[in-house]
């Protein structure tokens, strides 16, 4: 009989940007690979304690129920729990919410239970990284992650390549409040529904994160490595925008990126399926001045805006 290990065991799982997917084209055999960040201002935190039966209270309590039931099962480990969920990742706005709720709620149980599972096998327990492994990288590392998508053996999408953000760097988030994005089955039909992506279009994207993007990053060069995210969200935005309406799901965020790049602002682009905006710049001060512009220039219309930084270390488990 498996038996608690902890009181209580505390997860706090970050939000992401998806970047952007590297090869839609899978010329090489492997298809997908993407970029993306975590960050510290949106999380996902719960708490898992002993309980007479399964109780979950808290935002997205359905959800993480869904969650424990299939973790449970799979792991066979009891579900007598009471999730206690004090934070949640907004759903469907490209910031990860279904990864990290799955991977938080995997990791609290096998920590409290002492299963000695890796954040691998319990995403793969939970089923995902289907496509990206950005969820998943963010969760175990932190900071900028590439992964190396999927060929014919892949369990979970491999981490290539993980960079820290320079701490001064901020990214600026456009929400757009009356929707969400593709998702579930939709976003299974919309893959479906796309044309081949262009094998030359795929390498032109490799050959500028690869010798370009990165060592920018390497290098604190956040213009450098801005425009060639910028390029890549051009690019495979022009590839969904049959699916998704446009290069960005909402026209309000699209305009509203549009300015931000008037101002200076870099790395301009979609999260995941949208709607939610993003870009970058080089400070607090900027990322201030900017949201105080953007609140001014766009009151009264669905957007909201917010400031975050870039999170370099992984979740975060505290077990007592």
């Amino acid at each position: 009989m498996v038996k608690a290990q902890f009181q209580t065991v505390t997860v706090t799982a970050p939000a992401r940007l998806h970047m952007g997917f590297i090869d839609l084209s899978g010329g090489l055999g492997r298809h997908f690979g993407s970029i993306g960040v975590a960050l510290n201002e949106i999380n996902t935190r719960l708490s898992v304690s002993l309980a007479e039966e399964l109780t979950v209270t808290g935002p997205a309590a359905e959800r993480a129920r869904r969650c424990v039931g299939r973790f449970c099962e799979y792991a066979r480990v009891p579900d007598r729990l009471h999730i206690e969920i004090a934070a949640a990742i907004p759903e469907h706005i490209g910031l990860g919410s279904g990864t990290q709720m799955a991977l938080a709620v995997g990791a609290a149980i096998n920590r409290f239970y002492g299963l000695g599972l890796s954040v691998r096998e319990i995403a793969q327990l939970s089923d995902r990284g289907a496509r990206s492994g950005i969820g998943i990288g963010i969760f175990e590392k932190g900071g900028v992650i590439v992964d190396g998508g999927r060929g014919p053996n892949t369990a979970t999408p491999p981490v290539i390549a993980q960079m820290a953000v320079p701490e001064p760097w901020r990214f600026i988030l456009v929400f757009d409040q009356r929707g969400q994005g593709l998702h579930g089955e939709q976003e299974v039909s919309a893959f479906s529904e796309l044309p081949p992506f262009p094998q030359a279009q795929a390498e032109r994207l490799c050959y500028l994160l690869l010798m370009r993007g990165l060592p920018a990053l390497a290098e604190q060069d956040l213009a450098q490595f801005g425009e060639v995210i910028t390029l890549l969200q051009q690019a495979v935005g022009e590839h969904f925008a049959p699916v998704q309406g446009g290069v960005f799901t909402s026209p309000e965020v699209a305009a509203a990126m549009a300015y931000l790049a008037e101002q200076g602002a870099v790395a301009i682009g979609q999260t995941s399926w949208g709607p939610t905006g993003f870009c970058a710049v080089a400070s607090p001060e900027i990322a201030a001045e900017l949201l105080t512009a953007l609140q001014r220039k766009f009151a009264g219309s669905p957007l909201s805006f917010m400031v975050a930084s870039a999170r370099n270390q992984p979740a975060e488990l505290i077990g007592g």
